[in-house]
């Protein structure tokens, strides 16, 4: 039977998620600029890297159907049981889960017959210089799925698939990825940036 990693939940309800729901800034923030809610426009999204879902809940919450595609076992787990909870516990939570649609599987396998029209790629970023910046989340969410040696390979499948976009969440300072073709435009955060590619 599989082990679930203890130190490590996916929580739609409380913490972190909830604050960023009731006082995050809606629209306003960067995420859905990066993916294009705009002059009343709600995409559909894939989020081909979906971790612990963090990202993909706030675009639900905005109104968008995303599709999340989770390919290790362990945080496909994980994920599940968060949508599960959400479900559960009714109102608003409920209704922004059932805009959320988990899928297990590789994005780099499923992207070509899903004709997406705004992919979201957050692979594991390069370890940042001072470890001790990098939250214990991260951390183990690192040490369950390995670096993302494909990545590459993901975000180009990701641009010869999607028919409006496709937005790369990647750490602010950090190098752009060899071979990569250039973005169209970026939104820059403290700590992160995302990448948009136009296509």
């Amino acid at each position: 039977m599989m082990k679930k990693d203890t130190t490590l939940k996916c929580d739609f309800i409380g913490g972190a998620v909830n604050h960023r729901l009731l006082y995050g800034g809606g629209r306003g923030q960067d995420l859905p600029k990066a993916v294009g809610m705009k002059a009343g426009k709600t995409p559909h999204i894939i989020d081909a890297t979906a971790g612990l879902g963090r990202d993909a809940f706030l675009l639900a919450s905005l109104g968008s159907q995303v599709s999340l595609i989770e390919r290790s076992d362990v945080m496909h787990a994980l994920l599940q049981d968060g949508l599960n909870a959400a479900r559960n516990a009714g109102g608003l939570h409920a209704e922004i889960a059932s805009r959320m649609t988990l899928i297990h599987g590789d994005a780099i396998d499923l992207l070509p017959s899903m004709n997406p029209e705004v992919v979201l790629v957050d692979p594991m970023h390069p370890p940042r210089q001072k470890s001790a910046l990098v939250k214990a989340d991260l951390r183990a969410i690192r040490d369950i799925v390995g670096t993302d040696k494909d990545q590459l390979i993901l975000i180009q499948t990701a641009l010869a698939t999607a028919s409006k976009r496709v937005v790369l969440k990647w750490p602010a300072k950090a190098d752009s990825l060899t071979g990569l073709k250039p973005y169209s435009h970026q939104i820059i955060g403290k700590s992160v940036r995302f990448d948009v590619f136009m296509t």
